[in-house]
Parts: structure tokens; C-alpha cells; sequence
């Protein structure tokens, strides 16, 4: 299978293919393994070799040797099924691939059965001369050689973007739409003020209630170019196998893509998929957990309330109607207090004006509810008298916590956290007698081996449980000594100095669910309602109880809720 430059005698003529290849991914750095060069190399050769007649150079710049998907090659195989090629000629093993398995198939398979003659020149291979038994030997090492020298390359190269990744640096191949990266590090990433801005836009027309593709039609309607369209503009080579057009538009789904992405906040999440190996590029999706997530990365395009806001829009049902630009008001945020199901809004017409009200889902499929009709505005008075009484609710409980922290240290403020450790220690200690004993009743043959392992069970699940109970309390008695004045349940509210009109964003960071009862009662139920009834506790521990009754506006009944679920109960 080696060759001889000293041996001319050749009777047969070969119509020869030059294939070169060159990859980042094997670690093709140095200048002698440049296309150039190789196609050098092998003009050079053939011109001591008058038999060989070249008929076409197949460059595959930019693959990896690990398979054989190119292009170029993939083209060469044609010529060579269709006779127009009958030899090879390449620089060296490696330039032909990489992969032992598959080039191992070629040189002693493929290539044969098509009477296809392979020359390696470095390697000194040529399969259309005689070749020894040391020689047969040697070629199959050269080709494990060069499969283990990638996989090393890639172990390697995996190694250090994965730390890159855990450190917050940028990987990708481009940056994210509406940045750019660093010129001096191309590692970290800059805004980029045009795409910025349609970032931002589409982040407003989402909290102002369009849909998906209600803003993608809009961007399409202004001409405002799509991350691929944009990044094609800018020079970047990017393709895509789902464009069906000639030149790619918004849809829904790329808007989706942007509202979900973290990375217009400040935080950089990689890693969401990987491949099998590096002979299988198959992408395969990693869960969550092992996701590289780092926050503060780079500078964000939009505040975090308002991402907050637009996920919390984005999980509630926001279908719109055919003829509306918006979604409704209360799309999404209305339930049947009985059934559960959603309420659905329709419109009566009289004397020519119209009447929105809303009904239970369920008692149109009759599944056995009933109406719970409440006309739209009823229903809108409801909710804001709610919130602005949820409002003042959590200025009042501001101003206590103020007032609870500049009160001097008591000591038996927490004395009942004290009683509860103390006596689970009790319990304890009990149950670890009531274990020892078991074991006294074992030796003294009172007990068999059958029943103590029972009993020292159930006394172990008391013991751990006891210990498990100890670190609850512990954990929430420093929650009472450490209750922050600046929460996220408490900044929520306070970032609206007034709340006199109801819109989505506010409905979206405040509140979880609005229950609509069959006497038109309407229960709001507000977010952070666990971490607000917990300063309600701590503040009643100290006697200090906020003013809870408010006169509704309308005033039919006064609320006087002990927790916040009930605070939005509003009787209209």
C-alpha cells in the first residue's frame, strides 16, 4: 500500500481528484496545514508523476474530520460513482478524516470495490502499489492515531469552554439578539443600540397586551429586519434550515424566543445542550440542573420587573378574539370560585350599545355549575377596590415593620420558638432511652432479633423527624429576626405612588388568580401571599396588628379578613 517515488513504471492513467480539508475543530493551526499549501503540495507531486491527469481540486475549509458529511467529499464520492475520478490523492491521512472506524471502511472497503486508487503523500500510502506485511500493520495505528489526537483535541476543547461557560464568558458563535460582542473580548457582550430597541419595543407591546404574532405582524408591517435578516445585514454567515422564503421574517415563535430569554436581563445561561461524543454531533438536551447559569454577565436590555411581568402574562390563557389587536384586560387571571374553570367573556347588544360581562366556562359545557355572571365593569370596580385596599394593607405593614425594628430587644419575644425546641429535644431524648432499652431487651432474650428491628425503626423515623422539626423551627424563628424592610412582596407594591386604573402589567406583579363567586363576590388573590402572611404573624407575635378594616366603596359589607386571601374579598 506504500509507495515509491523511484518506481516510474506505469502503464495505466488515472484521472485524479485533489482533496484537501482543513478544521479548527482537529486542531489545524499551523501554516503548513492551510488549503494552499496542501493543494501545493499535491501539485507538486503529481508533476513527478506524468500518469496521474488532474481533474478537479475538493476543498472542505471549515469540517471536521471526525465524519464524513462534507460537501466537498460528498461531491468527489459522485464524480467517483459516476467514473469521472479513479484516484485520490490527498496529503496525509489526516486531511482524508479522522475517524479510525470510518476511514479504516474507505481504504479497505469502499474504495477497492469501486477500483478507486488512494495515495496519502506524507504517509507515504498508495493502494495501487504492492505493499508489505509491516506495511499493512502500520496503517491502521496511523488512522487510531489520528482519531485519539481529535478526541483529544475535543476533550480538551470542551474542557475549556465549560469552564468559560461556568465563569459567565460568551461562547457562542453569535451573539444574541440585541447585543454584540466586545470587540476587545469576544467573550463578553455590548448592547447593541438598533436591536436594542426592538428588544425593548417588543417587551412593551407584550405588557400592553399584543400577542406573539400580533407583534410579529407589527414588526413585519414597519420592516424591521429579523435576528437572522439583522445579523446577515451586519456580514455574519448564518443559515438556517426553516426558512422557507427568501428572505426570513418575525413570527411568532422568534418573538416568543426573545420574551423568554433571560439574557436581556443580565444573565448568561449555556450549556442547554451537548452531543454524545465528538463523532456524534447529535444534540442532545440537557436538563435544567446542569445548565451554566450566571447572573450580572452584562449589561441588561430591560429592568427585571418588567421580565417578571411579561412571564407572568405569558402563563396565563391570552388567546385574542379574531377582530381585537389586544388581549382583554382579565384574560388569563379569571376563575370559577366552584369549578375552577376559566370565565369567559361575551358581549349582549341593547338598543344598540354594548354589554360585556363575563360567565363560568363550565356552565356553557353544563358540567353542572352555574353562571356566575358579573357584568365587566362590576367586575373591574371589584378588583381595583380590592388592590387599592391591598394596598394600603401593605403600607400599613410597612410602617409597623419600621416601627417593630427600632424597638428594643425583648426577651421573650421569641420564647415560644424556645418552648417548641425545647420540647423537641425532649422528645428526643426519649425516644433514644426507649432505644437503648431495646437493646437491653434483646440480650435478655425479652425481645427477638425480628421485633427489635422493628421497634429501633419507628423509634429512628422519631428521632430523624424530631430533629427535621427542630431545624424548621429554627429556620423560621431567624426568619423572625431577620424579616427584611425591603422585599420583593413590599417593593411590588410600593414602585405605584398611586393605584387608581387597572392594566395587565399590574394585574401580571400583583396578583395570582381573581375568583368570581356565583353572588358576584369577587376573591382576589394576591401574589407573595405567603411571604406577607408571615410578617402578619411576626407582627401579631409583638401585638402590633395592622388596621385591617376599610370602608369599601361598595360598601354593601365591611371586610374584616384575618389573612390576606380574604383581604380582596370584595361583596358588590
Amino acid at each position: 500500500m506504500f509507495f515509491s517515488e523511484n518506481n516510474t513504471t506505469q502503464e495505466k492513467k488515472y484521472l485524479c481528484a485533489s482533496y484537501v480539508r482543513l478544521s479548527q475543530d482537529d486542531g489545524d493551526k499551523e501554516e503548513s496545514n492551510s488549503i494552499i499549501n496542501q493543494k501545493n503540495l499535491i501539485r507538486d507531486f503529481m508533476k513527478k508523476h506524468p500518469e496521474f491527469t488532474l481533474v478537479k481540486e475538493y476543498p472542505d475549509d471549515g469540517y471536521s474530520g471526525v465524519n464524513f458529511e462534507r460537501p466537498a467529499f460528498q461531491e468527489m464520492m459522485e464524480d467517483v460513482k459516476s467514473h469521472r475520478i479513479n484516484c485520490i490523492i490527498v496529503k496525509d491521512l489526516s486531511r482524508f478524516g479522522r475517524n479510525y472506524i470510518e476511514t479504516g471502511k474507505y481504504l479497505e472497503q469502499v474504495f477497492p470495490f469501486l477500483g478507486v486508487r488512494f495515495i496519502a503523500i506524507n504517509d507515504g500510502v498508495d493502494t495501487g502499489r504492492a505493499q508489505s506485511d509491516a506495511e499493512q500493520f502500520v496503517l491502521p495505528f496511523k488512522n487510531l492515531f489520528n482519531d485519539s489526537y481529535c478526541k483529544d483535541i475535543s476533550t480538551k476543547v470542551r474542557s475549556q469552554l465549560a469552564i468559560k461557560r461556568k465563569n459567565g464568558d460568551f461562547v457562542g458563535s453569535f451573539a444574541c439578539y440585541g447585543y454584540v460582542k466586545d470587540p476587545a473580548d469576544h467573550n463578553q457582550l455590548i448592547i447593541d443600540p438598533e436591536a436594542a430597541e426592538v428588544v425593548r419595543n417588543i417587551f412593551d407591546w407584550k405588557i400592553h397586551g399584543l400577542s406573539a404574532e400580533r407583534i410579529a405582524e407589527k414588526l413585519n408591517s414597519q420592516g424591521i429586519l429579523c435576528p437572522m435578516e439583522y445579523k446577515r445585514r451586519q456580514g455574519l454567515k448564518v443559515s438556517t434550515n426553516f426558512r422557507t422564503n427568501d428572505k426570513a421574517k418575525w413570527s411568532a415563535v422568534s418573538v416568543l424566543r426573545i420574551l423568554k430569554n433571560e439574557i436581556y436581563v443580565g444573565v448568561t445561561t449555556q450549556g442547554k445542550v451537548t452531543t454524545p461524543s465528538y463523532k456524534i454531533k447529535r444534540l442532545i438536551e440537557k436538563p435544567e440542573s446542569e445548565w451554566d447559569r450566571v447572573e450580572g454577565t452584562h449589561e441588561p436590555v430591560i429592568t427585571q420587573d418588567i421580565f417578571d411581568a411579561v412571564q407572568a402574562l405569558m402563563l396565563r390563557d391570552t388567546r385574542i378574539s379574531p377582530d381585537e389587536e389586544k388581549v382583554y384586560l382579565f384574560s388569563g387571571f379569571l376563575c370559577c370560585a366552584d369549578c375552577k374553570l376559566n370565565m369567559t367573556r361575551r358581549v349582549n347588544r341593547v338598543n344598540g350599545k354594548a354589554y360585556a360581562y363575563y360567565s363560568c366556562a363550565g356552565y356553557k359545557k353544563k358540567s353542572g355549575c352555574t353562571s356566575h355572571n358579573i357584568s365587566e365593569k362590576l367586575l373591574y370596580d371589584a378588583v381595583l377596590t380590592a388592590i387599592q385596599y391591598q394596598f394600603n394593607l401593605v403600607l400599613d405593614l410597612e410602617r409597623l415593620l419600621k416601627y417593630a425594628q427600632e424597638l428594643p430587644d425583648d426577651p421573650n419575644s421569641l420564647h415560644r420558638f424556645e418552648v417548641q425546641i425545647a420540647n423537641l429535644e425532649d422528645d428526643i431524648r426519649r425516644n433514644q432511652e426507649m432505644k437503648l432499652r431495646l437493646i437491653e431487651n434483646l440480650n435478655e432474650g425479652i425481645l427477638s432479633r425480628e421485633e427489635y428491628l422493628e421497634l429501633s425503626a419507628i423509634y429512628d423515623n422519631r428521632i430523624r423527624d424530631g430533629r427535621l422539626a427542630i431545624k424548621n423551627v429554627e429556620a423560621e424563628r431567624d426568619g423572625f429576626n431577620n424579616l427584611p424592610l425591603e422585599s420583593e412582596w413590599l417593593t411590588s407594591f410600593k414602585k405605584y405612588p398611586r393605584i387608581d386604573k387597572l392594566n395587565r402589567i399590574l394585574l401580571a406583579e400583583l396578583v395570582h388568580i381573581i375568583e368570581v363567586h356565583e353572588n358576584k363576590t369577587v376573591t382576589v388573590r394576591f401574589r407573595f401571599e405567603d411571604q406577607i402572611n408571615h410578617v402578619i404573624e411576626y407582627l401579631e407575635h409583638l401585638n402590633l396588628k395592622p388596621n385591617w378594616k376599610e370602608d369599601l366603596s361598595h360598601g354593601t359589607k365591611e371586610s374584616n379578613p384575618g389573612t390576606t386571601d380574604e383581604a380582596a374579598a370584595i361583596v358588590c
